[in-house]
């Protein structure tokens, strides 16, 4: 497994974790930090992560309202827990990071809907976020 693919389970986690504890982001992006600070192993996966998860903190309301916009069918607050983590980590990466291309961005996030989620959710994580590439992309 490739170090961005470790960051991107990792910014998942952090992301994850916030959601379930009702915490802010921040906050477990910081709880990470104090960790991360002891694992310089692991230095590589979570440079990118905090990249991943502090992106998504700074467009936070843009990021929930195109997954709620095209989600169709599906309010934020009734997807499982991990596909918004999940969602937002892949529209973080089309939207905000230009050095992956889409069909990369939604690959991963798809593996890791596949490996973290329910049957359904790699299909859904892949419908949402192809819609928005593509809207993204024009």
């Amino acid at each position: 497994m490739g170090a961005r693919t470790k960051a991107r389970k990792r910014a998942i986690d952090i992301l994850f974790s916030a959601d379930v504890r009702g915490i802010p982001f921040g906050r477990a992006l910081a709880d990470e930090a104090q960790r991360a600070a002891n694992e310089p192993a692991r230095e590589a996966s979570w440079l990118y992560a905090r990249e991943i998860v502090d992106g998504v903190i700074d467009h936070s309301d843009e990021i929930d309202e195109l997954i709620q916009t095209y989600a169709q069918g599906w309010t934020l607050e009734r997807m499982p827990a991990v596909d918004r983590a999940i969602l937002r980590m892949g529209v973080w990466e089309l939207l905000f990071n230009p050095a992956i291309p889409h069909p990369v961005a939604i690959s991963e996030a798809v593996e890791q809907a596949t490996i973290l989620s329910t049957d359904d959710s790699a299909k859904f994580v892949n419908g949402v976020l192809a819609k928005i590439g593509t809207t993204a992309s024009h």
